[in-house]
């Protein structure tokens, strides 16, 4: 069925997906002309890169606390480090884009849900003025994730572990409202909208929220589509492999499919 719901979504993608001559809303065209399109704004990475290009050489097996929908690929419960560095992490293409909005928006305090090996958190740390909050419920990969922190020498983000069903909502009791939320936690179409609710009574009109992987499985593209269609959600942008959300009160609301 997740075979079948991402080939469903790339078709649906690369029929639908336009470039700028097509956006005439002056936020959506300069969003994708100098962030979505543009790389002008990305940083160095090399050090992320050749910490996650020895992550694709190590051998050694973990074993996953699995409290999500698991891998589409290996559903085994002990995976190797580099098979899951190849199969459970965010496209470094991806991951450098996010990078972008961060500094395009000045972004201060994110929130990331799924740690995994801690590479994508470390290019949402990369702009050193945010606080990261990444939320991780499997002791054996926070622990590679922390270890890569250090190397990084990441002194910007704070690890919360735990069962994320339990711990997110704790958390936001604190009356964190914050600038961007990366969701790439139970890939399920339940926990995705229960993750989203909670967001919504905690953001401000300028929180983006970027949901990883929303045509992994047939749940998946039933949960984006619905989130799309929330009131609240002014601009919906389909990238594909993620979806981003605005609430900006000015903004008429619209659903792109944007080429990347």
């Amino acid at each position: 069925m997740s075979f079948l719901s991402q080939a469903s979504g790339l078709f649906t993608y690369y029929f639908n997906a336009v470039n700028e001559h097509s956006l005439h809303t002056p936020f959506l065209y300069e969003l994708y002309t100098k962030v979505v399109k543009s790389d002008h704004l990305n940083g160095d990475f090399s050090e992320i890169k050749s910490i996650y290009k020895k992550l694709l050489k190590d051998k050694s097996k973990v074993h996953i606390t699995e409290l999500g929908a698991g891998s589409s690929v290996n559903s085994s419960t002990s995976r190797s480090v580099r098979s899951i560095a190849q199969h459970s992490l965010t496209s470094l293409k991806f991951s450098a884009l996010y990078y972008r909005l961060i500094k395009y928006f000045n972004i201060r305090h994110i929130i990331e849900l799924g740690t995994s090996l801690g590479i994508n958190t470390l290019y949402l740390a990369k702009y050193e003025a945010t606080k990261i909050y990444t939320f991780e419920g499997c002791q054996n990969t926070i622990n590679i994730a922390k270890t890569n922190f250090e190397k990084a020498e990441a002194t910007n983000i704070k690890i919360i572990e735990g069962n994320i069903n339990q711990t997110f909502p704790s958390f936001l009791n604190g009356q964190l409202k914050p600038d961007m939320v990366y969701i790439d936690a139970n890939h399920h179409y339940t926990p995705t909208l229960r993750y989203f609710d909670l967001i919504l009574k905690n953001r401000h009109d300028n929180t983006i929220v970027i949901i990883d992987d929303i045509h992994w499985s047939e749940e998946m593209s039933k949960a984006w589509k619905e989130i799309c269609d929330h009131p609240e959600v002014s601009l919906s942008i389909d990238l594909n492999r993620c979806g981003i959300l605005f609430f900006k009160h000015d903004l008429t609301k619209q659903h792109f499919y944007l080429m990347f």
